[in-house]
């Protein structure tokens, strides 16, 4: 099982949220995921996001595979090197 950690969009029509998720990578983008480890809102000013570092860190050193999107809101919230 290829675990990654990206975003599942929720909200409504024109106004999204994302929930950074860890989920298997065959999985649907809004579909079944492992474990919710934060929060990305990008509506807001500013942006809102909210990660668990530890989850985070946890699921990297796991073998996890952040999306692109993922690894730049991690590095700049200076969970990432």
């Amino acid at each position: 099982m290829a675990v990654k950690l990206r975003l599942t969009r929720m909200g409504a029509k024109k106004a999204p949220f994302y929930r950074v998720v860890a989920t298997d990578s065959r999985k649907a983008r809004d579909g079944q995921y492992i474990e919710q480890i934060g929060i990305y809102d990008p509506t807001k000013e500013p942006v809102v996001v909210q990660i668990n570092a530890e989850l985070a860190k946890k699921w990297i050193a796991n073998g996890a595979q952040p999306t692109e999107t993922v690894r730049d809101i991690l590095k700049k919230q200076g969970i990432l090197d």
